[in-house]
């Protein structure tokens, strides 16, 4: 079982702002579980903590920008790029102005922090959203496309394309996010000149400077013109008619601008909320694109909440009817658990097929056969009551008893040739031989029934 982690101990990062020249400062601190990721403005009056979520981006123009209210924080994503790609799930991060520091303009001073300072693992599962269908997004004005396909891990192709002599096609792939501080961390953002001017006029990047970013000089301009900007980014004296590169630092990859998109759009899925099982294919992206598809998945997770266990019929079971008959006392017409599939120290996965000869049809109802209600709580309890004998020293001699079943919804009824997968989850630990679990039924991807109920667990009598 992958664990939530956070920091074990905080720290800071100084630099001027791109777009506002400030100088600026962000910690970044440990977490509790649960706490995911979340800004908060010290220099503000009641120091306001804002959320990083999709949905709370108020501008994609020039990067992610996070606002709600007065409350504004720009230049994020690099920063949750490193924390999502090296598995951080909880941090606090104050800054003392509107925008993190842009520092060299990518991600390896976090990634750089972050290993040195450590990772902790904390008392709760990661929380995991998996892909088990193809996603698509698409901006049919400017071509930009954001596919997600079903994987075992994390992964992502980015492509651009510019019309451009200097920059025109490029990709990058990352397949493990393992590689990320490597492979992706150090890519910088980069800026074309025919940019800059309107940029500046628009009171934009006072701290980019070519220490930063990559500034792509790709299509011909005036020496004077060429001279104004060189003065204004801090580059040294370049012949007009040379195209190519003005940063001071020279490229770390002939495709750095590929990996500086990949290293975006991760710091943009980060603010979905959840780490996700699947891999992206990124065409022409940019971070409005980004944004709204991380919006359009929010919204899918929100539909599928708590997400359908994965089930493989040709996977052996954890647990058969034998050994589940070893552990329950129940028998036909009353055993309603097949096989367990998946079993955790405080979460188990069971699965029930429903076919047409199951003895409570022949009464509910013989013209329109569904599975009674109370007895898929039933059969959710049974898998709730393997975990927790399965749990106990000489488990077989304990039974397991219900006291209380709270908030019970039935969304979908359950008929002749549908699978039931039920997962349980512990709430807390037994006390007094008493414990409460959450339990939901599944068929397919849609959550049929879910409930929590308090069970008491009794020493059988002895013969």
């Amino acid at each position: 079982m992958l664990r939530q982690r956070t920091l074990k101990d905080s720290f800071s990062l100084s630099g001027k702002g791109l777009h506002t020249g400030l100088n600026l400062t962000v910690t970044f601190l440990p977490a509790e579980k649960n706490h995911g990721y979340k800004i908060q403005r010290v220099d503000m009056e009641g120091q306001p903590v804002l959320d990083a979520v999709a949905e709370n981006v108020i501008d994609t123009q020039r990067g992610t920008v996070l606002g709600k209210g007065n409350f504004k924080c720009s230049t994020i994503e690099h920063a949750m790029a490193a924390f999502y790609a090296l598995g951080v799930d909880n941090v606090l991060i104050q800054v003392d102005g509107p925008e993190f520091p842009i520092l060299d303009g990518s991600a390896e001073p976090y990634v750089k922090e972050i290993q040195r300072v450590g990772i902790v693992e904390q008392e709760a599962e990661k929380d995991f959203y998996y892909i088990t269908k193809k996603m698509e997004f698409k901006d049919e004005n400017t071509g930009a496309c954001i596919t997600l396909l079903p994987d075992e891990d994390f992964s992502i192709t980015s492509m651009i394309s510019f019309d451009g002599q200097i920059l025109n096609s490029q990709f990058a792939t990352l397949d493990n996010m393992n590689d990320f501080a490597t492979e992706i961390a150090a890519a910088r953002t980069f800026v074309f000149v025919r940019e800059i001017e309107p940029l500046l006029t628009a009171g934009l990047i006072k701290g980019g400077d070519l220490n930063n970013a990559i500034v792509i000089y790709e299509k011909q301009t005036s020496q004077e013109n060429l001279d104004k900007l060189c003065k204004l980014t801090g580059s040294e004296h370049h012949d007009a008619a040379e195209l190519g590169y003005l940063q001071h630092k020279k490229l770390v990859w002939d495709n750095e601008p590929a990996r500086h998109k990949l290293l975006d759009i991760i710091g943009d899925m980060a603010l979905i909320g959840k780490p996700i099982k699947g891999r992206i294919i990124a065409t022409k992206p940019g971070h409005t694109i980004n944004n709204k598809f991380a919006r359009m998945m929010r919204k899918e997770i929100r539909k599928h909440e708590i997400q359908a266990p994965k089930y493989d019929p040709n996977k052996p079971a954890v647990m058969d009817t034998t050994q589940i008959r070893q552990l329950l006392p129940h028998r036909f017409p009353m055993l309603l658990v097949d096989k367990v599939i998946e079993m955790k120290a405080e979460s188990i996965v069971a699965v029930k097929n429903i076919t047409s000869d199951e003895p409570f049809f022949q009464g509910h109802f013989p013209t329109e056969p569904i599975m009674p209600g109370v007895l898929i709580i039933e059969a959710m309890a049974q898998a709730g009551g393997i975990l927790v004998i399965n749990s106990l020293e000489n488990g077989a001699d304990y039974s397991t008893y219900f006291i209380k079943i709270d908030n019970v919804k039935f969304k979908q009824k359950v008929v002749p040739g549908d699978t039931l997968i039920f997962r349980v989850d512990i709430l807390g630990p037994l006390r007094h031989n008493i414990g409460s679990m959450q339990g939901y039924a599944f068929i397919g991807e849609n959550c049929v029934a879910e409930a929590t109920f308090t069970a008491q667990v009794i020493k059988n009598k002895q013969d």
